[in-house]
């Protein structure tokens, strides 16, 4: 067997920069859906995506290209093309050619993020990205703080964490199982809310984990009880079997001392970022289970399978039934609060 999973890649918005990665008038050579693209902020300053290579005679724009106004310009032989990839100026014809046309996508910019729509038939975006409030406010929540991960792994196995209470006492030593009050559906969207208990230096902290997704590339994740922090969690397929995971932090603000609030607000970004470490290693070498065998205390996996299976444009060939991954991938692991303040699951096993 071949294959790591019965996935395609998915449909949706994705993150594919954060705002301060593209400056004006540049272009950045990206790989995201299994294609190569062009990354590029025209001189007003909209960004846009468009595959890579030029369809006169193939060169790459992230590589060399430029912008001149809002329009890209090929670094080869000097073609022009606008945002919806039309050909507007061949320097040296007195005609354009309308048959040369570079695909675009869909791009917005909200949030601090870069975000553009795929959809492997091209077809016109079919649900919005809100503005999450605390990444908009600067007098209550602090300057966002940023993470990123590679995974060998598809999307799917990625999301579904979300729905595995279980996992968090025995993959990161959480003094219990968390609770998992509700996971509603939408469309393309779902609402999780859940209690938890975090181990600290302290004691055990009651807390919150209420998470709200929009589609398969955005989740805004709400952390309370230590201390309000909100994270946009977006995975962004590089192609079917590895994804591009940021991670984007604010924290709410605990006074004027804005040295206190990094501080605290740092210690809280650590050990979220060490759990992903120790999740990684778990996506990275399982196995995708068509039919997993649940026990009856399980999370809604099913029910989120149901919901992630919308997004697929292409068909899901889930005939084999067990998807095994193609290699190895060793931990690097950081002790995490959890691990060092909270008992161990195991110990008395």
């Amino acid at each position: 067997m071949s294959k790591r999973s019965p996935f395609p890649i998915p449909f949706g918005w994705f993150q594919v920069a954060w705002s301060e990665e593209v400056a004006t008038a540049q272009v950045l050579p990206v790989e995201y859906f299994g294609k190569r693209l062009a990354l590029w902020r025209d001189e007003s300053g909209a960004p846009h995506l468009n595959d890579a290579f030029c369809p006169h005679l193939g060169a790459h724009f992230g590589h060399g290209g430029s912008v001149i106004g809002e329009e890209l310009v090929c670094p080869f032989h000097g073609w022009r093309f606008d945002a919806d990839g039309q050909n507007t100026l061949i320097p040296y014809a007195d005609r354009t050619n309308k048959k040369a046309c570079v695909t675009a996508y869909p791009t917005i910019e909200r949030n601090g993020l870069v975000m553009a729509w795929y959809h492997p038939e091209g077809i016109a975006p079919m649900w919005e990205i809100p503005e999450i409030p605390e990444f908009n406010d600067p007098s209550g929540f602090t300057q966002m703080v940023t993470r990123e991960y590679t995974v060998h792994a598809p999307w799917q196995e990625l999301a579904e964490n979300g729905v595995d209470a279980a996992h968090f006492r025995y993959v990161h030593h959480t003094e219990e199982v968390p609770e998992l009050q509700s996971y509603e559906i939408d469309g393309p969207f779902t609402k999780m809310r859940s209690s938890q208990k975090f181990p600290t230096p302290r004691g055990v902290v009651d807390g919150r984990i209420d998470a709200d997704s929009f589609g398969p590339g955005l989740s805004s994740v709400h952390f309370s009880g230590i201390i309000d922090t909100i994270l946009m969690g977006c995975n962004t397929p590089i192609d079917e079997d590895t994804c591009h995971m940021r991670f984007s932090f604010t924290v709410r603000k605990l006074g004027a001392d804005e040295a206190l609030n990094s501080s605290v607000g740092a210690a809280f970004v650590d050990e979220v970022h060490r759990q992903v470490l120790e999740d990684k290693p778990i996506w990275e070498n399982k196995a995708h289970l068509v039919r997993p065998a649940l026990a009856a205390t399980d999370g809604p996996f099913m029910k989120f399978r149901k919901w992630a299976g919308q997004f697929y444009a292409e068909t899901v060939d889930d005939s084999a039934l067990v998807y095994e991954p193609q290699a190895d991938y060793p931990a690097v692991l950081g002790e995490t609060a959890s691990r060092k303040y909270g008992s161990d699951p195991f110990a008395n096993a």
